[in-house]
């Protein structure tokens, strides 16, 4: 398989935060409340960087 456990859980995790900001900021309902405007966009951000990571990143061969 191209991509190892390591790959998946990076990827998996990446795609739980964007999720989780995401209903975060429906929780809050405020277009200019604080999670909308100061946290949610660097962890969906990050998030995406996380995923390209888990997808570039080359599993370890023990052979």
């Amino acid at each position: 398989m191209p991509l190892g456990k390591t790959n998946y859980l990076i990827i998996g995790t990446g795609a739980l935060v964007i999720a989780g900001s995401f209903w975060g900021m429906s929780i809050e309902r405020q277009v200019d409340g604080f999670f909308a405007l100061n946290v949610a966009p660097f962890l969906i951000i990050g998030a995406f960087v996380a995923i390209g990571f888990g997808i570039l990143l080359r599993p370890i061969s023990r052979f």
